[in-house]
């Protein structure tokens, strides 16, 4: 499994809303919308990744105002 559907079914399965997608320098870019005790569970797993990912850093950025997204999406 690779990293966006790793992301893709951690969100649904918490129930967050949002977008998963790859960057050209191979990193991932996610948006999580949703109760911030499910958030934080995510970005706990997603430090850990599929077994197939390695995933060195991950840098958050709280600052931005939810926009009301409905759903998770993988974006190509």
């Amino acid at each position: 499994m690779g990293f966006r559907w790793f992301v893709y079914d951690t969100a649904t399965s918490l129930g967050l809303a949002g977008w998963t997608k790859n960057l050209r320098d191979g990193r991932v870019e996610t948006v999580f919308e949703g109760e911030e005790s499910a958030i934080e569970v995510a970005i706990n797993q997603c430090h850990e990744g599929p077994r197939s990912a390695i995933v060195e850093s991950i840098d958050l950025n709280r600052n931005e105002q939810p926009e009301g997204l409905v759903g998770f999406d993988v974006k190509y």
